[in-house]
């Protein structure tokens, strides 16, 4: 069986601002050493799928690179992880407008692969899945679409789209991100529901017959841009649209808070999503870094990466990116940092030449909670990340604050003694 997979690149990834302010969403770092793009990716591999394309557009440079270095297959092999690009051709002089036009953009190269499916993916989201068993259920069923379904709460279900599933599995309708006074009668018959959990949301993953997407794409729909808004709620009306049920882990790291919480339950003793338990390898770009070096220190609930060095500090339930420096007397909790993309005095660190600049890395006697430290962030000595005043949401100096969670991104300085 031939499967072709198209990784969905994001738009502007503007809920997850501002960590996208340099980056595209699957470009974001994840659980210390991953980006959010190695996850669909290692699904695909693991799962012998191995003719990948991604499509990009919105600050893409940070992906395009990261792909180019990660995933190169043996000159024996067929597969492939490649990037494309949004370009402009004398047919087309526009940008992706959505999901399905992004999908249409690419749908030259795609079927030039001549797949007996597509598999179509997004790439911010985390999850371990079973294609195989995808796949199966659709043959068996002899769908022309198939939707990776979840059944989920009544708070969760606003924020998706939400299918309705007879008893065969056939989806009878689909509703995107209805608001909580209209999810009246949008439950399902199909196994799995529960009363804590009653609905069944999409989870963006679809499989389609190679000629139905391109009847859909080019002929039917050609004016229509968005999957979840229009293409699946008309296809429903015109084709066999059955549901494949998924009970794992599945979350969508599409806010700033969803992205918090994915990372730090991954510090904790069972987390959901368990990169130790039931291991099925997660790919990224090797790197040849030393192990982390560690003094004096207080540690739980927290996973250091490679090339750390940390002093006398105090860290619980907390991701310690690669290359992280943290200085004596600091105390971290409940915080995610990024790390570096180089050493302190590398030739790229600023602070080697400049002496008024803050060392790279956290320095001494700071208190950091709540808080997300992107990449290349210089926190000076007796720096305080608290959220004092409890806010919600800040815009300051280089320093921002969404759902209560402290982001100060990537690059930016933290001139000792400041306080948030």
């Amino acid at each position: 069986m031939d499967i072709v997979s198209v990784i969905l690149g994001g738009g502007r990834g503007t809920r997850l601002f501002p960590l996208t302010l340099h980056r595209s969403k699957p470009a974001v770092p994840i659980g210390g050493k991953y980006r959010l793009i190695d996850i669909p990716v290692s699904n695909c591999v693991n799962n012998g799928i191995k003719k990948i394309l991604v499509l990009t557009q919105y600050n893409s440079e940070s992906l395009n690179r990261h792909v180019g270095q990660t995933y190169r297959f043996d000159r024996f092999s067929d597969g492939f992880v490649s990037i494309l690009a949004a370009e402009q051709t004398p047919e087309n002089t526009n940008w992706f407008q959505g999901t399905a036009d992004a999908v249409r953009q690419g749908l030259v190269h795609i079927l030039s692969q001549h797949p007996d499916m597509v598999l179509i993916l997004s790439g911010d989201q985390l999850y371990r899945m079973d294609f195989s068993s995808f796949v199966n259920e659709f043959q068996s069923s002899n769908a022309d679409i198939s939707i990776a379904t979840k059944p989920v709460t009544t708070e969760e279900a606003p924020d998706l789209g939400i299918v309705q599933v007879a008893a065969d599995g056939v989806i009878k309708g689909f509703v995107e991100k209805p608001p909580a006074d209209k999810l009246s009668g949008l439950t399902s018959d199909q196994k799995g529901i529960t009363r804590e959990r009653p609905y069944l949301g999409s989870m963006g993953i679809y499989l389609f017959k190679p000629e139905v997407l391109r009847r859909i794409l080019m002929d039917e729909d050609r004016d229509k841009t968005d999957f979840g808004k229009e293409i699946i709620p008309d296809a429903i009306n015109r084709y066999k649209v059955v549901s494949c049920l998924f009970n794992g882990y599945w979350s969508d790291i599409g806010t700033i808070r969803s992205f918090f919480r994915a990372n730090i339950d991954m510090t904790m003793p069972d987390p959901e999503f368990d990169m130790y338990s039931n291991f099925t390898p997660l790919y990224t770009r090797a790197r040849a870094l030393p192990g982390a070096r560690i003094r004096n220190c207080t540690l739980n609930n927290t996973i250091v990466c490679g090339a750390s060095d940390i002093t006398g500090a105090d860290i619980e339930n907390s991701i310690i990116g690669i290359r992280s420096y943290v200085g004596s007397g600091t105390s971290i909790t409940n915080s995610i940092n990024m790390g570096t993309d180089f050493w302190r005095g590398h030739a790229r660190d600023s602070g080697a030449v400049n002496a008024s600049h803050p060392a790279l890395g956290i320095g001494r006697d700071c208190v950091i909670r709540n808080t997300i430290l992107d990449k290349n962030v210089r926190l000076g000595n007796e720096v305080r990340l608290v959220n004092e005043k409890g806010l919600d949401s800040f815009d300051g100096d280089g320093i921002y604050i969404r759902d209560g969670i402290i982001v100060v991104p990537k690059g930016v300085t933290v001139p000792d003694g400041t306080v948030l």
